[in-house]
Protein backbone atom coordinates (compact mmCIF):
# COMPACT_ATOMS: atom_id res chain seq x y z
CA UNK A 1 0.00 0.00 0.00
CA UNK A 2 1.24 3.46 -0.76
CA UNK A 3 0.74 6.49 1.39
CA UNK A 4 0.94 9.79 -0.44
CA UNK A 5 1.53 12.22 2.47
CA UNK A 6 5.06 13.55 2.25
CA UNK A 7 7.32 16.53 2.42
CA UNK A 8 8.44 16.59 -1.16
CA UNK A 9 10.19 18.95 -3.41
CA UNK A 10 8.75 20.57 -6.45
CA UNK A 11 10.39 22.66 -9.08
CA UNK A 12 10.26 23.61 -12.72
CA UNK A 13 9.05 20.74 -14.83
CA UNK A 14 9.74 20.13 -18.48
CA UNK A 15 7.78 17.90 -20.82
CA UNK A 16 10.35 15.60 -22.36
CA UNK A 17 8.98 13.51 -25.21
CA UNK A 18 12.24 11.73 -25.80
CA UNK A 19 12.21 7.95 -25.63
CA UNK A 20 14.56 5.82 -23.55
CA UNK A 21 17.29 5.79 -26.15
CA UNK A 22 18.21 9.38 -25.35
CA UNK A 23 16.32 10.32 -22.22
CA UNK A 24 18.20 12.08 -19.45
CA UNK A 25 17.66 12.85 -15.82
CA UNK A 26 19.65 15.51 -14.03
CA UNK A 27 19.73 16.99 -10.57
CA UNK A 28 19.82 15.28 -7.22
CA UNK A 29 16.63 13.77 -5.92
CA UNK A 30 16.03 13.69 -2.20
CA UNK A 31 12.57 12.35 -1.59
CA UNK A 32 10.57 10.87 1.24
CA UNK A 33 8.32 7.90 0.39
CA UNK A 34 6.22 6.17 3.01
CA UNK A 35 4.89 3.44 0.74
CA UNK A 36 4.81 -0.24 1.58
CA UNK A 37 7.44 -2.39 -0.05
CA UNK A 38 7.20 -5.03 -2.74
CA UNK A 39 9.62 -7.64 -4.02
CA UNK A 40 10.68 -8.79 -7.44
CA UNK A 41 13.23 -11.15 -9.02
CA UNK A 42 14.59 -14.09 -7.06
CA UNK A 43 18.24 -15.15 -7.48
CA UNK A 44 18.99 -18.09 -9.74
CA UNK A 45 21.44 -20.94 -9.15
CA UNK A 46 25.05 -20.47 -8.10
CA UNK A 47 27.94 -20.42 -10.56
CA UNK A 48 31.10 -22.49 -10.16
CA UNK A 49 33.98 -20.29 -9.00
CA UNK A 50 36.61 -19.49 -11.58
CA UNK A 51 39.33 -22.16 -11.80
CA UNK A 52 37.57 -24.66 -9.53
CA UNK A 53 39.17 -28.12 -9.67
CA UNK A 54 41.97 -27.07 -12.04
CA UNK A 55 44.90 -27.75 -9.71
CA UNK A 56 46.06 -29.45 -6.49
CA UNK A 57 46.99 -27.67 -3.30
CA UNK A 58 50.73 -28.04 -2.50
CA UNK A 59 51.46 -30.47 0.33
CA UNK A 60 52.24 -28.96 3.71
CA UNK A 61 55.98 -29.20 4.49
CA UNK A 62 55.80 -28.84 8.26
CA UNK A 63 57.24 -25.33 8.31
CA UNK A 64 53.96 -23.55 8.82
CA UNK A 65 53.68 -21.81 5.47
CA UNK A 66 51.83 -24.33 3.37
CA UNK A 67 54.29 -23.64 0.54
CA UNK A 68 57.27 -25.71 -0.82
CA UNK A 69 60.53 -25.18 1.10
CA UNK A 70 58.76 -22.92 3.61
CA UNK A 71 59.03 -19.86 1.44
CA UNK A 72 56.74 -16.96 2.32
CA UNK A 73 53.92 -16.27 -0.12
CA UNK A 74 54.60 -13.49 -2.55
CA UNK A 75 52.50 -10.39 -1.94
CA UNK A 76 50.04 -9.56 -4.67
CA UNK A 77 50.63 -6.24 -6.31
CA UNK A 78 47.95 -3.77 -5.32
CA UNK A 79 45.54 -3.10 -8.16
CA UNK A 80 45.29 0.52 -9.22
CA UNK A 81 41.94 2.02 -8.26
CA UNK A 82 39.38 2.08 -11.06
CA UNK A 83 38.25 5.63 -11.75
CA UNK A 84 34.61 6.29 -10.90
CA UNK A 85 34.19 3.13 -8.82
CA UNK A 86 32.87 4.79 -5.60
CA UNK A 87 29.92 6.33 -7.45
CA UNK A 88 29.11 3.09 -9.32
CA UNK A 89 29.48 1.09 -6.13
CA UNK A 90 26.89 3.22 -4.31
CA UNK A 91 24.56 3.31 -7.31
CA UNK A 92 24.59 -0.48 -7.54
CA UNK A 93 23.96 -0.76 -3.81
CA UNK A 94 20.77 1.31 -4.12
CA UNK A 95 19.61 -0.55 -7.24
CA UNK A 96 20.10 -3.87 -5.44
CA UNK A 97 18.22 -2.66 -2.38
CA UNK A 98 15.28 -1.65 -4.57
CA UNK A 99 15.12 -4.74 -6.80
CA UNK A 100 16.31 -7.43 -4.39
CA UNK A 101 15.05 -6.17 -1.02
CA UNK A 102 11.98 -4.10 -1.90
CA UNK A 103 13.49 -0.82 -0.68
CA UNK A 104 12.39 2.59 -1.91
CA UNK A 105 14.89 4.40 -4.09
CA UNK A 106 14.57 7.79 -2.41
CA UNK A 107 15.13 6.40 1.08
CA UNK A 108 17.88 4.01 0.01
CA UNK A 109 19.61 6.84 -1.87
CA UNK A 110 19.42 9.10 1.18
CA UNK A 111 20.99 6.33 3.24
CA UNK A 112 24.01 5.72 1.01
CA UNK A 113 24.71 9.39 0.29
CA UNK A 114 24.60 10.50 3.92
CA UNK A 115 28.19 10.77 5.09
CA UNK A 116 29.54 9.03 1.96
CA UNK A 117 32.34 11.57 1.49
CA UNK A 118 31.84 11.86 -2.25
CA UNK A 119 32.12 15.16 -4.07
CA UNK A 120 28.99 16.95 -5.23
CA UNK A 121 29.72 15.83 -8.80
CA UNK A 122 29.95 12.17 -7.79
CA UNK A 123 26.83 12.45 -5.62
CA UNK A 124 24.94 13.72 -8.66
CA UNK A 125 26.37 10.84 -10.70
CA UNK A 126 25.14 8.29 -8.15
CA UNK A 127 21.67 9.85 -8.17
CA UNK A 128 21.49 10.01 -11.96
CA UNK A 129 22.63 6.41 -12.43
CA UNK A 130 20.16 5.10 -9.86
CA UNK A 131 17.15 6.89 -11.29
CA UNK A 132 18.07 6.34 -14.94
CA UNK A 133 18.54 2.61 -14.37
CA UNK A 134 15.30 2.20 -12.42
CA UNK A 135 13.36 4.46 -14.76
CA UNK A 136 14.40 2.54 -17.90
CA UNK A 137 14.62 -0.97 -16.42
CA UNK A 138 12.07 -2.60 -18.73
CA UNK A 139 13.82 -1.10 -21.74
CA UNK A 140 17.27 -2.12 -20.45
CA UNK A 141 16.12 -5.70 -19.82
CA UNK A 142 14.73 -5.91 -23.35
CA UNK A 143 18.01 -4.73 -24.86
CA UNK A 144 20.14 -6.99 -22.67
CA UNK A 145 17.93 -9.93 -23.59
CA UNK A 146 19.15 -9.65 -27.18
CA UNK A 147 22.84 -9.95 -26.30
CA UNK A 148 22.59 -12.52 -23.51
CA UNK A 149 22.62 -16.27 -23.97
CA UNK A 150 20.21 -16.95 -21.10
CA UNK A 151 17.39 -15.12 -19.34
CA UNK A 152 17.70 -16.67 -15.86
CA UNK A 153 20.76 -14.65 -14.95
CA UNK A 154 21.66 -14.34 -11.29
CA UNK A 155 19.95 -11.18 -9.99
CA UNK A 156 23.23 -9.71 -8.74
CA UNK A 157 24.82 -10.03 -12.18
CA UNK A 158 21.66 -8.74 -13.87
CA UNK A 159 21.73 -5.60 -11.76
CA UNK A 160 25.38 -4.99 -12.66
CA UNK A 161 24.50 -5.46 -16.32
CA UNK A 162 21.55 -3.07 -15.99
CA UNK A 163 23.81 -0.42 -14.51
CA UNK A 164 26.41 -0.98 -17.22
CA UNK A 165 23.82 -0.92 -20.01
CA UNK A 166 22.36 2.28 -18.61
CA UNK A 167 25.75 3.98 -18.95
CA UNK A 168 26.34 2.61 -22.45
CA UNK A 169 22.90 3.48 -23.83
CA UNK A 170 21.72 6.52 -21.85
CA UNK A 171 24.73 8.47 -20.60
CA UNK A 172 26.51 10.54 -23.25
CA UNK A 173 29.28 11.67 -20.90
CA UNK A 174 30.41 8.20 -19.81
CA UNK A 175 32.83 6.32 -22.13
CA UNK A 176 31.66 2.83 -23.05
CA UNK A 177 34.98 1.39 -21.89
CA UNK A 178 34.50 2.95 -18.44
CA UNK A 179 30.99 1.51 -18.19
CA UNK A 180 32.29 -1.95 -19.07
CA UNK A 181 35.43 -1.89 -16.89
CA UNK A 182 33.62 -0.64 -13.78
CA UNK A 183 30.92 -3.28 -14.23
CA UNK A 184 33.55 -6.02 -14.40
CA UNK A 185 35.17 -4.60 -11.26
CA UNK A 186 31.79 -4.67 -9.48
CA UNK A 187 31.53 -8.38 -10.26
CA UNK A 188 34.84 -8.95 -8.49
CA UNK A 189 33.80 -6.84 -5.51
CA UNK A 190 30.61 -8.88 -5.08
CA UNK A 191 32.59 -12.13 -5.03
CA UNK A 192 31.62 -13.16 -8.56
CA UNK A 193 35.06 -13.41 -10.13
CA UNK A 194 33.89 -16.39 -12.16
CA UNK A 195 31.34 -14.15 -13.90
CA UNK A 196 33.70 -11.30 -14.79
CA UNK A 197 34.23 -12.74 -18.27
CA UNK A 198 30.49 -13.20 -18.77
CA UNK A 199 29.83 -9.60 -17.73
CA UNK A 200 32.60 -8.28 -19.93
CA UNK A 201 31.41 -10.29 -22.92
CA UNK A 202 27.78 -9.20 -22.62
CA UNK A 203 28.55 -5.50 -22.29
CA UNK A 204 31.13 -5.52 -25.10
CA UNK A 205 28.58 -7.29 -27.27
CA UNK A 206 26.08 -4.58 -26.40
CA UNK A 207 28.57 -1.90 -27.43
CA UNK A 208 29.05 -3.62 -30.81
CA UNK A 209 25.40 -4.41 -31.49
CA UNK A 210 23.51 -1.52 -29.88
CA UNK A 211 22.55 -0.11 -33.28
CA UNK A 212 21.17 -3.52 -34.33
CA UNK A 213 18.72 -3.96 -31.44
CA UNK A 214 15.25 -4.95 -32.68
CA UNK A 215 12.14 -3.51 -31.02
CA UNK A 216 8.49 -4.59 -31.38
CA UNK A 217 6.66 -3.04 -34.31
CA UNK A 218 4.33 -0.31 -33.04
CA UNK A 219 1.78 -1.13 -35.72
CA UNK A 220 1.61 -4.86 -35.00
CA UNK A 221 2.22 -4.79 -31.22
CA UNK A 222 1.33 -1.25 -30.03
CA UNK A 223 1.05 -2.08 -26.33
CA UNK A 224 4.27 -4.06 -26.18
CA UNK A 225 6.13 -1.44 -28.22
CA UNK A 226 4.94 1.37 -25.94
CA UNK A 227 5.78 -0.65 -22.84
CA UNK A 228 9.41 -0.97 -23.95
CA UNK A 229 9.68 2.56 -25.35
CA UNK A 230 8.45 4.15 -22.13
CA UNK A 231 9.76 1.35 -19.89
CA UNK A 232 6.33 0.91 -18.34
CA UNK A 233 4.37 -2.26 -17.51
CA UNK A 234 1.92 -3.13 -20.28
CA UNK A 235 -1.13 -3.11 -17.99
CA UNK A 236 -0.26 0.38 -16.76
CA UNK A 237 0.17 1.74 -20.28
CA UNK A 238 -3.28 0.38 -21.18
CA UNK A 239 -4.80 2.11 -18.13
CA UNK A 240 -3.22 5.44 -19.06
CA UNK A 241 -4.38 5.18 -22.69
CA UNK A 242 -7.92 4.34 -21.57
CA UNK A 243 -7.93 7.36 -19.23
CA UNK A 244 -6.11 9.99 -21.29
CA UNK A 245 -5.69 8.77 -24.86
CA UNK A 246 -2.46 7.61 -26.47
CA UNK A 247 -0.96 11.07 -27.06
CA UNK A 248 -1.33 12.36 -23.50
CA UNK A 249 -0.44 8.95 -22.06
CA UNK A 250 2.84 9.24 -23.97
CA UNK A 251 3.45 12.68 -22.48
CA UNK A 252 2.76 11.37 -18.99
CA UNK A 253 5.05 8.38 -19.50
CA UNK A 254 7.94 10.35 -20.99
CA UNK A 255 7.87 13.39 -18.71
CA UNK A 256 11.06 13.92 -16.70
CA UNK A 257 12.15 16.50 -14.14
CA UNK A 258 14.98 18.92 -14.74
CA UNK A 259 16.61 20.73 -11.81
CA UNK A 260 13.74 20.10 -9.42
CA UNK A 261 14.90 22.21 -6.49
CA UNK A 262 12.63 22.53 -3.46
CA UNK A 263 9.28 24.17 -2.75
CA UNK A 264 9.11 25.84 0.64
CA UNK A 265 6.55 27.94 2.52
CA UNK A 266 6.80 30.17 5.59
CA UNK A 267 5.45 29.24 9.00
CA UNK A 268 2.44 31.54 8.82
CA UNK A 269 2.21 31.86 12.61
CA UNK A 270 5.70 33.43 12.66
CA UNK A 271 6.62 34.89 9.28
CA UNK A 272 4.66 36.84 6.66
CA UNK A 273 5.30 36.56 2.94
CA UNK A 274 7.36 39.75 3.18
CA UNK A 275 9.36 38.23 6.03
CA UNK A 276 9.96 35.15 3.90
CA UNK A 277 11.31 37.31 1.09
CA UNK A 278 13.69 39.04 3.50
CA UNK A 279 14.86 35.71 4.90
CA UNK A 280 15.53 34.32 1.42
CA UNK A 281 17.55 37.39 0.45
CA UNK A 282 20.08 36.42 3.14
CA UNK A 283 20.51 32.87 1.79
CA UNK A 284 22.95 31.75 -0.89
CA UNK A 285 20.07 29.93 -2.57
CA UNK A 286 18.30 31.16 -5.67
CA UNK A 287 14.55 31.57 -5.19
CA UNK A 288 11.41 32.58 -7.02
CA UNK A 289 7.82 33.10 -5.90
CA UNK A 290 5.28 30.70 -7.42
CA UNK A 291 1.66 31.54 -8.24
CA UNK A 292 0.56 29.41 -5.27
CA UNK A 293 0.02 31.57 -2.16
CA UNK A 294 2.94 31.35 0.32
CA UNK A 295 5.07 29.10 -1.93
CA UNK A 296 8.64 29.66 -3.18
CA UNK A 297 10.89 27.46 -5.30
CA UNK A 298 14.52 27.42 -4.26
CA UNK A 299 17.67 25.90 -5.72
CA UNK A 300 21.18 25.47 -4.38
CA UNK A 301 20.21 24.17 -0.93
CA UNK A 302 22.30 21.05 -0.33
CA UNK A 303 21.35 20.10 3.25
CA UNK A 304 18.21 22.07 3.89
CA UNK A 305 17.19 20.08 6.97
CA UNK A 306 20.21 21.55 8.81
CA UNK A 307 19.45 25.13 7.83
CA UNK A 308 19.06 27.29 10.95
CA UNK A 309 15.74 28.80 9.85
CA UNK A 310 14.34 25.37 9.08
CA UNK A 311 15.48 23.98 12.45
CA UNK A 312 13.94 26.96 14.23
CA UNK A 313 10.61 26.37 12.51
CA UNK A 314 10.52 29.44 10.29
CA UNK A 315 9.64 27.51 7.15
CA UNK A 316 8.63 24.07 5.87
CA UNK A 317 9.24 22.02 2.75
CA UNK A 318 5.95 21.22 1.03
CA UNK A 319 4.86 20.55 -2.53
CA UNK A 320 2.46 22.92 -4.25
CA UNK A 321 -0.04 20.10 -4.86
CA UNK A 322 -0.08 19.20 -1.16
CA UNK A 323 -0.61 22.87 -0.32
CA UNK A 324 -3.60 23.00 -2.68
CA UNK A 325 -5.18 20.02 -0.90
CA UNK A 326 -5.09 22.07 2.31
CA UNK A 327 -6.35 25.19 0.51
CA UNK A 328 -9.33 23.14 -0.72
CA UNK A 329 -10.32 22.70 2.92
CA UNK A 330 -10.24 26.51 3.32
CA UNK A 331 -9.84 26.20 7.11
CA UNK A 332 -10.76 29.28 9.15
CA UNK A 333 -10.12 30.53 12.65
CA UNK A 334 -11.55 28.39 15.43
CA UNK A 335 -12.51 25.46 13.19
CA UNK A 336 -12.43 21.81 14.21
CA UNK A 337 -10.53 19.82 11.56
CA UNK A 338 -9.66 16.14 11.29
CA UNK A 339 -6.70 14.95 9.19
CA UNK A 340 -7.36 11.21 8.92
CA UNK A 341 -4.13 9.83 7.41
CA UNK A 342 -1.88 12.60 8.61
CA UNK A 343 1.70 11.34 8.94
CA UNK A 344 4.27 12.76 8.57
CA UNK A 345 2.19 15.89 9.20
CA UNK A 346 2.88 18.42 6.44
CA UNK A 347 -0.78 19.03 5.63
CA UNK A 348 -1.74 18.99 9.30
CA UNK A 349 0.72 21.77 10.08
CA UNK A 350 -0.22 23.90 7.10
CA UNK A 351 -3.92 23.79 8.02
CA UNK A 352 -3.07 24.62 11.64
CA UNK A 353 -1.12 27.65 10.42
CA UNK A 354 -3.94 28.75 8.10
CA UNK A 355 -6.13 28.75 11.21
CA UNK A 356 -3.67 31.18 12.89
CA UNK A 357 -3.03 28.70 15.68
CA UNK A 358 -6.70 28.70 16.76
CA UNK A 359 -9.22 25.87 16.79
CA UNK A 360 -7.91 22.34 16.66
CA UNK A 361 -6.54 19.90 14.09
CA UNK A 362 -6.77 16.26 15.11
CA UNK A 363 -4.04 14.34 13.27
CA UNK A 364 -4.51 10.58 13.10
CA UNK A 365 -2.25 7.79 11.94
CA UNK A 366 -2.55 4.07 12.54
CA UNK A 367 1.16 3.66 13.41
CA UNK A 368 2.57 5.08 16.63
CA UNK A 369 6.05 5.71 15.19
CA UNK A 370 4.49 7.80 12.42
CA UNK A 371 2.46 9.80 14.90
CA UNK A 372 5.78 10.80 16.45
CA UNK A 373 6.71 12.37 13.10
CA UNK A 374 3.62 14.59 13.36
CA UNK A 375 4.53 15.49 16.93
CA UNK A 376 8.05 16.43 15.87
CA UNK A 377 6.81 18.71 13.09
CA UNK A 378 4.29 20.44 15.35
CA UNK A 379 7.00 20.98 17.98
CA UNK A 380 9.48 22.38 15.46
CA UNK A 381 6.87 24.83 14.16
CA UNK A 382 5.54 25.73 17.60
CA UNK A 383 1.95 24.76 16.74
CA UNK A 384 -0.15 24.11 19.82
CA UNK A 385 -3.50 23.59 18.08
CA UNK A 386 -2.52 20.13 16.77
CA UNK A 387 -3.55 16.91 18.53
CA UNK A 388 -1.61 13.91 17.13
CA UNK A 389 -3.29 10.57 17.88
CA UNK A 390 -2.67 6.90 17.08
CA UNK A 391 -5.98 5.85 15.58
CA UNK A 392 -7.24 3.62 12.78
CA UNK A 393 -9.35 5.76 10.45
CA UNK A 394 -11.22 2.64 9.27
CA UNK A 395 -12.85 2.26 12.69
CA UNK A 396 -15.86 4.50 13.29
CA UNK A 397 -15.87 6.63 16.45
CA UNK A 398 -19.52 7.06 17.37
CA UNK A 399 -18.81 10.03 19.65
CA UNK A 400 -17.45 12.05 16.74
CA UNK A 401 -20.38 11.82 14.31
CA UNK A 402 -21.23 15.20 12.74
CA UNK A 403 -18.75 17.10 14.95
CA UNK A 404 -16.10 18.27 12.47
CA UNK A 405 -16.14 21.45 10.40
CA UNK A 406 -13.76 19.75 8.01
CA UNK A 407 -12.24 16.32 7.35
CA UNK A 408 -9.19 15.76 5.13
CA UNK A 409 -8.70 12.26 3.75
CA UNK A 410 -5.35 12.20 1.99
CA UNK A 411 -5.85 8.57 1.15
CA UNK A 412 -3.33 5.74 0.67
CA UNK A 413 -2.81 5.49 -3.08
CA UNK A 414 -0.61 4.12 -5.85
CA UNK A 415 1.57 7.25 -6.07
CA UNK A 416 1.46 7.14 -9.87
CA UNK A 417 1.10 10.91 -10.00
CA UNK A 418 4.77 11.35 -9.11
CA UNK A 419 6.41 8.96 -11.55
CA UNK A 420 8.76 11.69 -12.75
CA UNK A 421 10.18 11.90 -9.23
CA UNK A 422 9.93 8.26 -8.15
CA UNK A 423 10.25 5.97 -11.18
CA UNK A 424 10.65 2.89 -9.00
CA UNK A 425 6.90 3.13 -8.26
CA UNK A 426 6.06 1.64 -11.66
CA UNK A 427 8.22 -1.38 -10.83
CA UNK A 428 6.22 -2.02 -7.68
CA UNK A 429 2.57 -1.19 -8.36
CA UNK A 430 0.46 -4.05 -9.73
CA UNK A 431 -3.12 -4.43 -10.91
CA UNK A 432 -3.84 -6.35 -7.72
CA UNK A 433 -2.41 -3.61 -5.51
CA UNK A 434 -4.55 -1.01 -7.33
CA UNK A 435 -7.67 -3.03 -6.55
CA UNK A 436 -6.65 -3.37 -2.91
CA UNK A 437 -6.06 0.37 -2.66
CA UNK A 438 -9.38 1.34 -4.22
CA UNK A 439 -11.15 -0.94 -1.75
CA UNK A 440 -9.39 0.75 1.17
CA UNK A 441 -10.12 4.23 -0.24
CA UNK A 442 -13.81 3.33 -0.53
CA UNK A 443 -13.99 2.08 3.05
CA UNK A 444 -12.15 5.12 4.37
CA UNK A 445 -14.52 7.51 2.60
CA UNK A 446 -17.57 5.70 3.98
CA UNK A 447 -16.13 5.89 7.49
CA UNK A 448 -14.68 9.38 7.81
CA UNK A 449 -17.59 11.14 6.08
CA UNK A 450 -19.60 10.38 9.22
CA UNK A 451 -17.60 12.98 11.15
CA UNK A 452 -18.54 15.93 8.88
CA UNK A 453 -21.21 18.21 10.31
CA UNK A 454 -24.01 19.68 8.19
CA UNK A 455 -22.49 22.33 5.95
CA UNK A 456 -19.02 20.98 6.67
CA UNK A 457 -16.35 20.03 4.12
CA UNK A 458 -14.80 16.68 3.24
CA UNK A 459 -11.64 16.90 1.12
CA UNK A 460 -10.45 13.73 -0.61
CA UNK A 461 -6.99 13.70 -2.19
CA UNK A 462 -4.46 11.28 -3.67
CA UNK A 463 -1.16 11.58 -5.54
CA UNK A 464 -2.49 9.29 -8.26
CA UNK A 465 -3.58 9.90 -11.85
CA UNK A 466 -5.74 6.78 -12.26
CA UNK A 467 -9.49 7.53 -12.53
CA UNK A 468 -10.42 4.49 -10.43
CA UNK A 469 -8.58 6.02 -7.47
CA UNK A 470 -9.92 9.51 -8.13
CA UNK A 471 -13.00 10.67 -10.07
CA UNK A 472 -14.54 7.20 -10.30
CA UNK A 473 -14.02 6.79 -6.57
CA UNK A 474 -15.88 10.05 -5.92
CA UNK A 475 -18.75 9.23 -8.30
CA UNK A 476 -19.20 5.92 -6.49
CA UNK A 477 -19.12 7.71 -3.11
CA UNK A 478 -21.76 10.25 -4.16
CA UNK A 479 -24.05 7.44 -5.34
CA UNK A 480 -23.83 5.88 -1.86
CA UNK A 481 -23.98 9.20 0.00
CA UNK A 482 -26.49 11.60 -1.59
CA UNK A 483 -26.17 13.78 1.51
CA UNK A 484 -22.89 15.05 0.02
CA UNK A 485 -22.28 17.13 -3.08
CA UNK A 486 -19.12 18.10 -4.96
CA UNK A 487 -18.36 21.82 -4.84
CA UNK A 488 -15.86 24.10 -6.62
CA UNK A 489 -12.33 24.77 -5.45
CA UNK A 490 -11.79 28.05 -3.57
CA UNK A 491 -10.45 30.97 -5.58
CA UNK A 492 -7.22 30.97 -3.58
CA UNK A 493 -6.19 28.16 -5.93
CA UNK A 494 -5.02 29.81 -9.19
CA UNK A 495 -7.36 29.70 -12.18
CA UNK A 496 -4.83 27.83 -14.32
CA UNK A 497 -5.41 24.84 -12.05
CA UNK A 498 -9.12 25.33 -11.33
CA UNK A 499 -9.96 25.30 -15.05
CA UNK A 500 -9.32 21.55 -15.07
CA UNK A 501 -11.82 20.63 -12.34
CA UNK A 502 -14.79 18.41 -13.06
CA UNK A 503 -15.81 16.10 -10.23
CA UNK A 504 -12.66 17.20 -8.46
CA UNK A 505 -9.38 18.61 -9.73
CA UNK A 506 -6.88 16.36 -11.49
CA UNK A 507 -3.36 17.81 -11.62
CA UNK A 508 -0.81 16.37 -14.07
CA UNK A 509 2.96 16.80 -13.85
CA UNK A 510 3.61 17.35 -17.55
CA UNK A 511 0.71 19.80 -18.00
CA UNK A 512 0.60 21.75 -14.75
CA UNK A 513 4.21 21.81 -13.58
CA UNK A 514 3.29 20.39 -10.17
CA UNK A 515 2.99 16.89 -8.74
CA UNK A 516 0.28 14.68 -10.18
CA UNK A 517 -2.52 15.00 -7.62
CA UNK A 518 -6.28 14.62 -7.36
CA UNK A 519 -8.30 16.86 -5.03
CA UNK A 520 -12.07 16.82 -4.53
CA UNK A 521 -14.05 19.14 -2.25
CA UNK A 522 -17.33 17.72 -0.92
CA UNK A 523 -19.96 19.43 1.25
CA UNK A 524 -22.55 17.80 3.50
CA UNK A 525 -25.87 19.26 2.45
CA UNK A 526 -27.99 21.22 4.92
Amino acid sequence: MMNNEKNKTAGPRRSDARGPMNGRRSGEYVRKNDSDSGRRNAPAGKQMPHGAGKGLKPAWNGRGTGRPNGTAPAKKAAKPPVEGMPARRLALKVIRQVTEQGAYASLALDGVLEGCGLSAVDRHLVTRLVYDTLDHMIYLDWVLGQVMAREDTDIKLRNILRLGACQILLEDRIPESAATNTSVQLCEELGMEGLKGVCNGILRSLVRKKEEIVFPDAGEEPVRAASIRYSMPEWLWVRLVDAYGADEAGQIASFRLEDAGWTIRPNLTRISDQGMEEMLEKKIWTSEKTDIPHAWRIRGAMDIARDADFSEGNFSIMSESSMMACMAMNPGRGKQILDCCAAPGGKTCYMAELMSGTGRVQAWDVHEHRVKLIEAQAKRLGLENIRPMTRDALRVREDMRCTMDGVLLDAPCSGLGVLAEKPDIKLRVTEKSIQELTDIQCRLLDTVCEYVKVGGILVYSTCSILPEENEEQILSFLSRHPEFEACPMPETIPERFRQHQRKGLQLLEHRDGVEGFYICRLRRKG
